[in-house]
């Protein structure tokens, strides 16, 4: 077993590349077939309304 990226052979090196390929298309496969659409408002209603505008008044403290 190799314990170092600095003295691992070319076949370890080879099946982190392949390992790492495989998780990556787990991963696109699933953001692909997620199904987003079961009911779910994704910003087409409004969620906060503008109200008065308000001030501020007073001193800011001073940062040193």
């Amino acid at each position: 077993m190799n314990h170092s990226m600095y003295s691992a052979d070319r076949a370890t090196h080879l099946k982190i590349v392949v390992i790492g390929l495989l998780c990556a298309t787990v991963v696109a496969a699933v953001g692909i077939f997620a199904n987003v659409g079961s009911g779910v408002d994704l910003g087409t209603e409004v969620l906060v309304k503008a109200g008065q505008p308000t001030t501020l008044s007073g001193h800011l403290p001073t940062i040193r």
